[in-house]
């Protein structure tokens, strides 16, 4: 391991006005696309901050740029041109071990279809980052079943996902991103394929991680109920950030925000 990945907590995070410490750094961001003749420019010179410990929407039609933003700055893509900061570390300087090391244990993923492994139970599929972490088989039982009791599912643990609902899925795949404990909650639409009820248990939960454990989450929605949720909202349309608002700056109204259909 380099020295990089080595120093990445020693190395004093960057602060804002508001004096808060900075988890994440955009500068100049840009992705080029080239599929034959054809070339699209999905974020075009992106700088966003976003602090330890909030709770961010990320907002934006389809193909305005949002889901590129988001590989961007879970290390799942490489940028054309530009710069993504994890806790002060420069993501484009590390090498594939390293980035390996960033995703397993820096960064949670949650994704709308759950990617949960059919063949394995609630618990082999919560503990799978844990094996790959290196960690000891009776912590990765002990710590399993604890995030499973987290999200309410520690009855659960032997069903596989065709035996769940897919709230309970959604519930697993929760748990499974914080196997790591990771800092840094990467959601993905995470309440879209759930019934409104569902939705907001799923909700409630990421609220208890922000809150208690002071994980940042950064979510990709449509649904109004997170973003009532969150400390602030970013608006991406066409490969550019629009507008970043506060929660309190926005007034929320079924179907729309500030008046304007989303």
């Amino acid at each position: 391991m380099t020295e990089n990945l080595q120093n990445a907590n020693n190395v004093a995070p960057a602060e804002a006005d508001e004096g808060r410490p900075v988890i994440i750094r955009t500068l100049r961001l840009k992705k080029i696309y080239q599929i034959g003749t054809v070339t699209t420019e999905a974020l075009r010179g992106v700088d966003s901050v976003i602090y330890r410990g909030e709770s961010v929407a990320v907002m934006g039609p389809s193909g305005s740029g949002k889901t590129t933003f988001f590989n961007m700055i879970g290390g799942l893509d490489s940028p054309s041109s530009g710069r993504v900061f994890i806790d002060e570390v420069d993501v484009a300087q590390l090498n594939a071990v390293e980035l390996a090391f960033l995703r397993c244990h820096k960064i949670g993923y949650i994704f709308q279809s759950y990617n949960l492994v059919n063949y394995m139970t609630a618990l082999e599929n919560v503990t799978v980052p844990m094996v790959f972490a290196g960690a000891a088989a009776e912590e990765t039982l002990d710590r399993g079943m604890a995030l499973l009791e987290l999200v309410g599912l520690a009855d659960r643990w032997h069903h596989k996902p065709i035996q769940m609902s897919g709230g309970q899925q959604q519930r697993v795949a929760i748990a499974r991103s914080m196997a790591n404990k990771p800092s840094i909650l990467l959601c993905d639409e995470p309440t879209a394929n759930l019934d409104l009820k569902t939705g907001r248990e799923i909700l409630d939960i990421l609220v208890k991680l922000n809150k208690e454990r002071s994980v940042t989450i950064i979510c990709a929605t449509h649904d109004h109920r997170m973003l009532n949720l969150s400390d602030r909202m970013m608006w991406i349309r066409d490969g550019r950030i629009d507008r970043i608002r506060r929660r309190d700056e926005v007034k929320i109204e079924l179907g729309s925000i500030d008046g304007e259909l989303e």
